[in-house]
Protein backbone atom coordinates (compact mmCIF):
# COMPACT_ATOMS: atom_id res chain seq x y z
CA UNK A 1 0.00 0.00 0.00
CA UNK A 2 2.92 2.25 0.93
CA UNK A 3 4.38 1.31 -2.86
CA UNK A 4 1.04 2.09 -4.65
CA UNK A 5 0.27 5.56 -2.08
CA UNK A 6 4.30 6.75 -3.33
CA UNK A 7 3.41 5.97 -7.02
CA UNK A 8 0.40 8.30 -6.30
CA UNK A 9 2.54 10.98 -5.01
CA UNK A 10 2.21 10.97 -1.87
CA UNK A 11 6.24 10.26 -0.13
CA UNK A 12 5.03 8.90 3.39
CA UNK A 13 8.62 8.10 4.03
CA UNK A 14 9.48 11.95 3.07
CA UNK A 15 6.99 13.24 6.09
CA UNK A 16 8.03 11.09 8.47
CA UNK A 17 11.84 12.86 8.05
CA UNK A 18 10.36 16.19 7.86
CA UNK A 19 8.61 15.83 11.58
CA UNK A 20 11.45 14.30 12.72
CA UNK A 21 13.83 17.27 11.21
CA UNK A 22 11.21 20.10 13.11
CA UNK A 23 10.86 18.18 16.57
CA UNK A 24 13.70 19.53 18.52
CA UNK A 25 12.65 23.02 17.16
CA UNK A 26 8.89 22.75 17.96
CA UNK A 27 9.76 20.85 21.29
CA UNK A 28 11.71 24.23 22.67
CA UNK A 29 8.28 25.69 22.60
CA UNK A 30 6.93 23.40 25.16
CA UNK A 31 6.84 24.27 28.53
CA UNK A 32 4.96 22.35 31.65
CA UNK A 33 1.75 23.25 30.39
CA UNK A 34 1.61 21.42 27.45
CA UNK A 35 0.87 17.69 27.64
CA UNK A 36 1.37 14.41 25.62
CA UNK A 37 4.82 15.57 24.27
CA UNK A 38 5.17 15.84 20.55
CA UNK A 39 3.58 13.75 17.39
CA UNK A 40 0.35 13.38 19.08
CA UNK A 41 -3.35 13.54 17.15
CA UNK A 42 -4.18 16.60 19.41
CA UNK A 43 -2.05 18.89 21.13
CA UNK A 44 -3.03 19.22 24.84
CA UNK A 45 -2.44 22.77 27.02
CA UNK A 46 -3.08 22.35 30.71
CA UNK A 47 -5.34 26.03 31.66
CA UNK A 48 -5.95 25.47 34.94
CA UNK A 49 -4.41 28.66 35.59
CA UNK A 50 -7.22 29.90 34.51
CA UNK A 51 -9.33 28.81 37.19
CA UNK A 52 -7.44 32.12 38.86
CA UNK A 53 -9.30 34.55 36.84
CA UNK A 54 -12.41 36.01 37.68
CA UNK A 55 -13.76 35.87 34.32
CA UNK A 56 -11.41 34.42 31.47
CA UNK A 57 -12.12 34.93 28.10
CA UNK A 58 -10.08 33.15 25.47
CA UNK A 59 -8.96 34.88 21.88
CA UNK A 60 -8.46 33.17 18.98
CA UNK A 61 -7.04 33.86 15.34
CA UNK A 62 -6.03 32.63 12.28
CA UNK A 63 -4.25 33.01 9.11
CA UNK A 64 -1.51 32.76 6.76
CA UNK A 65 1.51 34.82 5.06
CA UNK A 66 -0.69 35.31 1.30
CA UNK A 67 1.47 35.70 -1.62
CA UNK A 68 4.54 36.51 0.16
CA UNK A 69 5.12 32.29 0.08
CA UNK A 70 5.93 32.66 -3.72
CA UNK A 71 8.65 34.70 -3.15
CA UNK A 72 10.08 32.50 -0.39
CA UNK A 73 9.82 29.41 -3.25
CA UNK A 74 11.05 31.61 -6.00
CA UNK A 75 14.46 31.77 -4.34
CA UNK A 76 14.43 28.53 -2.29
CA UNK A 77 14.45 30.46 1.09
CA UNK A 78 12.01 29.06 3.81
CA UNK A 79 13.23 29.85 7.24
CA UNK A 80 11.89 33.45 7.74
CA UNK A 81 8.30 32.60 6.26
CA UNK A 82 7.36 30.87 9.55
CA UNK A 83 7.84 34.05 11.85
CA UNK A 84 5.63 36.49 9.12
CA UNK A 85 3.26 33.34 9.90
CA UNK A 86 3.46 33.77 13.80
CA UNK A 87 3.16 37.45 13.53
CA UNK A 88 0.26 37.31 11.47
CA UNK A 89 -1.77 35.39 13.91
CA UNK A 90 -0.43 36.12 17.61
CA UNK A 91 -0.21 39.42 16.78
CA UNK A 92 -4.08 39.57 15.90
CA UNK A 93 -4.41 37.89 19.48
CA UNK A 94 -2.85 40.58 21.69
CA UNK A 95 -4.74 43.29 19.96
CA UNK A 96 -7.72 42.58 22.70
CA UNK A 97 -5.23 42.42 25.72
CA UNK A 98 -4.78 37.95 25.45
CA UNK A 99 -1.14 36.16 26.40
CA UNK A 100 -1.12 33.92 23.45
CA UNK A 101 -1.13 30.38 24.96
CA UNK A 102 -0.70 28.02 21.86
CA UNK A 103 -0.68 27.54 18.02
CA UNK A 104 -1.23 24.83 15.63
CA UNK A 105 0.12 25.04 12.19
CA UNK A 106 -0.97 23.82 9.20
CA UNK A 107 1.41 23.41 5.73
CA UNK A 108 -0.30 21.82 2.18
CA UNK A 109 2.34 21.20 -0.41
CA UNK A 110 2.53 19.70 -3.68
CA UNK A 111 5.50 17.32 -2.53
CA UNK A 112 7.44 16.92 1.04
CA UNK A 113 10.54 17.86 0.61
CA UNK A 114 11.88 17.13 4.44
CA UNK A 115 14.85 20.43 4.56
CA UNK A 116 12.01 22.34 2.98
CA UNK A 117 9.44 21.66 5.64
CA UNK A 118 11.55 21.60 9.28
CA UNK A 119 12.90 25.14 7.64
CA UNK A 120 9.40 26.29 7.73
CA UNK A 121 8.61 25.04 11.23
CA UNK A 122 12.15 25.61 12.51
CA UNK A 123 10.88 29.56 11.56
CA UNK A 124 7.32 28.99 13.36
CA UNK A 125 8.88 27.65 16.28
CA UNK A 126 11.14 30.16 17.07
CA UNK A 127 9.00 32.98 16.76
CA UNK A 128 6.20 30.85 19.36
CA UNK A 129 9.31 30.96 21.39
CA UNK A 130 9.56 34.51 21.51
CA UNK A 131 6.36 35.54 21.97
CA UNK A 132 5.87 32.73 24.60
CA UNK A 133 3.51 30.65 22.71
CA UNK A 134 3.68 26.88 22.69
CA UNK A 135 3.55 25.28 19.25
CA UNK A 136 1.42 22.31 20.19
CA UNK A 137 0.72 20.49 17.08
CA UNK A 138 0.09 21.02 12.87
CA UNK A 139 0.10 19.10 9.98
CA UNK A 140 1.74 18.68 6.60
CA UNK A 141 -0.60 17.33 3.59
CA UNK A 142 1.16 16.42 0.74
CA UNK A 143 -1.20 17.37 -2.44
CA UNK A 144 0.54 15.98 -5.33
CA UNK A 145 -1.68 17.29 -8.69
CA UNK A 146 -3.65 20.05 -6.81
CA UNK A 147 -0.59 21.78 -6.12
CA UNK A 148 2.78 21.99 -8.01
CA UNK A 149 5.84 20.03 -6.75
CA UNK A 150 7.22 23.50 -5.42
CA UNK A 151 4.28 24.89 -4.13
CA UNK A 152 3.19 25.13 -0.71
CA UNK A 153 0.84 27.33 1.56
CA UNK A 154 1.21 27.77 5.36
CA UNK A 155 -2.27 28.34 7.73
CA UNK A 156 -1.78 28.80 11.73
CA UNK A 157 -4.35 29.32 14.41
CA UNK A 158 -3.64 30.43 17.84
CA UNK A 159 -5.63 30.95 21.40
CA UNK A 160 -4.93 33.40 23.97
CA UNK A 161 -6.46 34.23 27.32
CA UNK A 162 -7.63 37.21 28.94
CA UNK A 163 -9.04 38.84 31.64
CA UNK A 164 -12.62 40.17 31.06
CA UNK A 165 -11.78 43.08 33.36
CA UNK A 166 -8.48 43.61 31.26
CA UNK A 167 -10.08 43.52 27.85
CA UNK A 168 -9.05 46.17 25.10
CA UNK A 169 -11.12 48.09 22.72
CA UNK A 170 -13.28 51.24 21.52
CA UNK A 171 -15.19 51.22 24.56
CA UNK A 172 -12.07 52.14 26.76
CA UNK A 173 -11.16 54.78 23.90
CA UNK A 174 -12.00 58.53 25.09
CA UNK A 175 -11.22 62.14 23.90
CA UNK A 176 -7.28 62.62 24.21
CA UNK A 177 -6.05 59.67 23.90
CA UNK A 178 -2.48 59.87 22.36
CA UNK A 179 -1.88 57.24 19.36
CA UNK A 180 1.06 56.03 19.70
CA UNK A 181 2.79 54.02 16.53
CA UNK A 182 5.05 50.92 16.60
CA UNK A 183 7.49 50.80 13.52
CA UNK A 184 7.07 47.61 11.16
CA UNK A 185 9.98 45.60 10.03
CA UNK A 186 8.94 46.55 6.33
CA UNK A 187 6.22 45.36 4.08
CA UNK A 188 5.28 42.42 6.46
CA UNK A 189 3.08 39.88 5.38
CA UNK A 190 -0.05 42.47 3.25
CA UNK A 191 -0.15 43.72 -0.25
CA UNK A 192 2.56 41.58 -2.11
CA UNK A 193 0.03 40.87 -4.62
CA UNK A 194 0.70 44.53 -5.00
CA UNK A 195 4.49 44.26 -4.63
CA UNK A 196 4.85 41.37 -7.54
CA UNK A 197 2.53 43.55 -9.72
CA UNK A 198 5.14 46.02 -9.72
CA UNK A 199 7.86 43.91 -9.42
CA UNK A 200 6.20 42.25 -13.30
CA UNK A 201 6.01 45.37 -15.13
CA UNK A 202 9.00 46.41 -14.16
CA UNK A 203 10.60 43.08 -15.47
CA UNK A 204 12.22 42.59 -12.14
CA UNK A 205 12.92 39.18 -11.23
CA UNK A 206 13.18 38.09 -7.31
CA UNK A 207 16.79 36.80 -7.81
CA UNK A 208 17.75 40.24 -9.31
CA UNK A 209 20.80 42.22 -7.85
CA UNK A 210 18.75 46.24 -6.50
CA UNK A 211 21.16 48.89 -5.71
CA UNK A 212 18.09 50.79 -4.66
CA UNK A 213 16.87 48.07 -2.32
CA UNK A 214 19.88 47.18 -1.06
CA UNK A 215 20.41 43.92 -1.92
CA UNK A 216 19.02 40.61 -3.96
CA UNK A 217 15.47 41.63 -4.17
CA UNK A 218 13.68 38.39 -2.71
CA UNK A 219 15.93 38.83 0.20
CA UNK A 220 14.95 42.26 0.86
CA UNK A 221 10.97 40.91 0.45
CA UNK A 222 11.78 38.72 2.73
CA UNK A 223 12.67 40.60 5.68
CA UNK A 224 9.93 38.65 8.27
CA UNK A 225 7.59 40.41 9.91
CA UNK A 226 7.94 42.13 13.44
CA UNK A 227 6.78 40.37 16.47
CA UNK A 228 4.75 42.77 18.96
CA UNK A 229 2.90 40.36 21.28
CA UNK A 230 6.30 39.55 23.66
CA UNK A 231 7.19 43.50 24.18
CA UNK A 232 3.04 44.16 24.82
CA UNK A 233 2.17 41.65 26.90
CA UNK A 234 5.11 42.42 29.30
CA UNK A 235 3.83 46.71 28.49
CA UNK A 236 0.14 45.46 29.74
CA UNK A 237 1.57 43.93 32.55
CA UNK A 238 3.67 46.86 33.76
CA UNK A 239 1.83 49.35 32.74
CA UNK A 240 -2.14 48.57 33.94
CA UNK A 241 -4.55 50.56 32.26
CA UNK A 242 -2.38 52.62 30.48
CA UNK A 243 -3.45 50.92 26.68
CA UNK A 244 -6.60 51.70 25.74
CA UNK A 245 -6.51 49.91 22.50
CA UNK A 246 -4.44 48.68 20.21
CA UNK A 247 -4.46 48.19 16.42
CA UNK A 248 -2.65 45.58 13.90
CA UNK A 249 -2.20 47.50 10.48
CA UNK A 250 -2.34 44.33 8.30
CA UNK A 251 -4.76 43.81 5.11
CA UNK A 252 -6.66 47.09 4.76
CA UNK A 253 -3.76 49.28 5.08
CA UNK A 254 -2.79 51.99 7.96
CA UNK A 255 -6.32 53.80 8.29
CA UNK A 256 -8.94 51.57 8.12
CA UNK A 257 -7.38 49.24 10.80
CA UNK A 258 -6.79 51.99 12.94
CA UNK A 259 -10.35 52.92 12.80
CA UNK A 260 -11.61 49.44 13.83
CA UNK A 261 -10.65 49.74 17.30
CA UNK A 262 -12.11 53.80 17.81
CA UNK A 263 -15.14 54.47 18.83
CA UNK A 264 -18.27 55.50 16.90
CA UNK A 265 -18.53 59.22 17.30
CA UNK A 266 -14.49 59.40 17.79
CA UNK A 267 -11.79 60.06 14.81
CA UNK A 268 -8.44 60.30 15.09
CA UNK A 269 -5.96 61.98 12.70
CA UNK A 270 -2.39 60.66 11.90
CA UNK A 271 -0.18 62.84 10.67
CA UNK A 272 2.49 61.02 8.45
CA UNK A 273 5.57 63.73 8.85
CA UNK A 274 6.15 61.41 12.47
CA UNK A 275 7.76 58.78 10.64
CA UNK A 276 10.00 58.22 7.52
CA UNK A 277 8.34 54.86 5.29
CA UNK A 278 10.85 52.30 4.71
CA UNK A 279 13.36 52.50 1.67
CA UNK A 280 11.68 49.63 0.33
CA UNK A 281 8.35 51.28 -0.16
CA UNK A 282 9.32 54.23 -1.87
CA UNK A 283 11.50 51.85 -3.96
CA UNK A 284 8.40 49.94 -5.03
CA UNK A 285 6.19 53.13 -5.50
CA UNK A 286 8.70 55.10 -7.61
CA UNK A 287 9.30 51.94 -9.82
CA UNK A 288 5.32 51.35 -10.15
CA UNK A 289 4.81 54.57 -10.89
CA UNK A 290 2.65 55.23 -7.86
CA UNK A 291 2.34 57.91 -5.62
CA UNK A 292 3.27 56.87 -1.95
CA UNK A 293 -0.26 57.98 -0.11
CA UNK A 294 -1.92 55.98 -3.12
CA UNK A 295 -0.75 52.61 -1.72
CA UNK A 296 -2.04 53.76 2.30
CA UNK A 297 -4.68 51.42 2.36
CA UNK A 298 -2.52 48.55 0.90
CA UNK A 299 1.23 48.97 2.70
CA UNK A 300 1.95 49.60 6.42
CA UNK A 301 4.61 52.04 5.30
CA UNK A 302 6.36 51.77 7.87
CA UNK A 303 3.44 51.69 10.95
CA UNK A 304 3.00 47.23 11.90
CA UNK A 305 1.60 48.42 14.81
CA UNK A 306 -0.89 51.58 16.96
CA UNK A 307 -1.90 51.44 20.76
CA UNK A 308 -3.96 53.92 21.98
CA UNK A 309 -2.74 55.00 25.56
CA UNK A 310 -3.92 57.32 28.01
CA UNK A 311 -2.84 60.62 27.91
CA UNK A 312 -0.93 60.69 31.13
CA UNK A 313 0.74 57.32 30.64
CA UNK A 314 1.85 58.23 26.85
CA UNK A 315 5.47 59.34 28.09
CA UNK A 316 5.59 55.86 30.21
CA UNK A 317 4.58 53.64 27.29
CA UNK A 318 7.14 55.26 24.71
CA UNK A 319 10.05 54.82 27.02
CA UNK A 320 9.06 51.08 27.97
CA UNK A 321 8.30 50.17 24.13
CA UNK A 322 11.48 51.84 23.36
CA UNK A 323 13.60 50.15 25.66
CA UNK A 324 11.83 47.03 24.54
CA UNK A 325 13.61 47.53 20.84
CA UNK A 326 10.44 48.08 19.16
CA UNK A 327 10.86 51.89 18.24
CA UNK A 328 7.63 53.84 18.88
CA UNK A 329 6.64 57.70 18.63
CA UNK A 330 3.77 59.39 19.35
CA UNK A 331 1.69 59.85 15.90
CA UNK A 332 -1.79 61.76 16.56
CA UNK A 333 -4.75 62.04 19.39
CA UNK A 334 -8.49 61.05 19.69
CA UNK A 335 -10.83 63.55 19.80
CA UNK A 336 -14.59 62.95 20.28
CA UNK A 337 -15.72 66.39 19.20
CA UNK A 338 -17.05 67.39 16.03
CA UNK A 339 -15.42 65.64 13.41
CA UNK A 340 -13.91 67.61 10.38
CA UNK A 341 -15.20 68.30 7.12
CA UNK A 342 -12.68 66.23 5.36
CA UNK A 343 -12.03 62.83 3.67
CA UNK A 344 -11.97 60.24 6.63
CA UNK A 345 -11.96 56.16 6.55
CA UNK A 346 -14.30 54.61 8.69
CA UNK A 347 -16.41 51.39 8.27
CA UNK A 348 -13.69 49.39 7.50
CA UNK A 349 -13.93 45.18 7.60
CA UNK A 350 -17.82 45.83 8.60
CA UNK A 351 -16.70 47.38 11.67
CA UNK A 352 -19.26 50.79 12.87
CA UNK A 353 -16.03 52.63 14.43
CA UNK A 354 -14.54 55.56 14.32
CA UNK A 355 -12.82 57.78 11.45
CA UNK A 356 -9.25 58.25 10.59
CA UNK A 357 -7.00 59.78 8.20
CA UNK A 358 -3.62 61.14 7.42
CA UNK A 359 -2.33 64.30 7.19
CA UNK A 360 0.80 65.90 6.11
CA UNK A 361 3.64 64.54 4.31
CA UNK A 362 5.69 61.84 4.54
CA UNK A 363 9.20 62.57 6.56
Amino acid sequence: MADSYARAGVDTAAGDLAVELMKKAVTRTHGPQVLGGFGGFAGLFDVSFLTAFKRPLLATSTDGVGTKVAIAQAIDKHDTIGQDLVGMVVDDIIVVGAAPLFMTDYIACGKVFPNRIADIVAGIANACAETGTALVGGETAEHPGLLGVDDYDVAGAAVGAVEADALLGPDRVTNGDVVIAMRSSGVHSNGFSLVRHILAGAGVGFTDHSDALGGTVGEVLLEPTRLYAGPLVRLLDAHPGAVHALSHVTGGGIAANLARVLPRGSWAEVERSTWAPHDVFRVLADMGGIDLADTEGTWNLGVGMFAIVDAAAADAVLSFLNAEGVESWVAGTVSTGAVPTAEFVQGAKGVDGGAVRLTGAFA
